[in-house]
């Protein structure tokens, strides 16, 4: 068995990854309708009534919209940190959804999921490290800065899908107003290219087989953009660079 990850697609207008190995199939986030995300896994040959269990990462409309309705149709079921659920209920989470330790490991199946807490201006944001015990994929997107705690979880990772949301200089010369300008930029919104790739960096890449650029924003920034900040600072090809697209998201990758 391999640990393998899709995206059927990463942006501000929707967002949903999906994991798995063996049997086991978990659905992070359902930021497009139920019809559409149906019509998405279809695309990467997965069933929803195959899915194992969503998990949500925080309230945001574009991570939670098809939550409730997917797993109503499909039984699935659906787990976020207690700040989530309860900013959630009303805004796409059922009342059913099940709540998780952001400081507590759980298993899925053949999954270990281990919670990470981040900036982000929700009520109780997390993202999340998996692992079948041999392999690890992080999933880190939706955070304004990076903490010292988040780099004490990262070990070596296999896989790592990371935000890399927006180039600086187009947001400061953009045409979103300036209030939202400041909560994307700031310390509790979403990471520019410089800082992702500056994580990555640190972090270290002798281990990682696959490193994905995720949330990237259509009006404030561009693929070849955030590709070539980040391969100038590994020093590597910027078309070993993956990109989780909007419409596209990314076919499955093998760990």
């Amino acid at each position: 068995m391999a640990l393998e990850f899709a995206s059927i697609g990463s942006g501000s207008r929707g967002n949903a990854t999906l994991v798995r190995v063996g049997t086991t199939r978990v659905l992070v986030d359902c930021g497009f309708s139920a019809a559409e995300t149906e019509r998405r896994l279809a695309r990467l040959g997965i069933s929803p009534q195959s899915l194992d269990a969503m998990l949500v990462t925080h309230e945001h409309s574009d991570h939670i919209v098809g939550v409730g309705r997917l797993a109503e149709r499909w039984q699935i079921p659906v787990m976020a940190s207690t700040g989530t659920r309860r900013a959630g209920l009303g805004k796409g989470l059922p009342e059913t959804t099940m709540v998780f330790d952001p400081d507590v490991p759980f298993v899925v199946g053949d999954l270990e999921i281990t919670p990470l807490v981040v900036p982000h201006d929700a009520a109780e944001p997390t993202q999340f490290l998996f692992t079948d015990g041999v392999t690890r994929l992080a999933l880190l997107t939706d955070l304004g800065h990076v903490t010292p705690y988040l780099k004490s979880r990262m070990g070596t990772l296999q896989g790592l899908i990371i935000e890399s949301n927006h180039d600086t200089r187009l947001l400061a010369d953009g045409t979103y107003p300036s209030a939202l300008k400041v909560r994307v930029g700031g310390d509790w919104g979403h990471l520019n290219n410089g800082q992702a790739a500056s994580f990555v960096a640190g972090c270290g890449t002798s281990g990682l087989r696959v490193l994905v650029l995720a949330h990237l924003s259509e009006q404030n920034n561009r693929p070849e953009l955030a590709r070539s900040t980040m391969a100038g600072v590994l020093g590597c090809d910027a078309e070993e660079i993956l990109i989780a697209d909007q419409t596209l998201g990314l076919a499955w990758q093998i760990l």
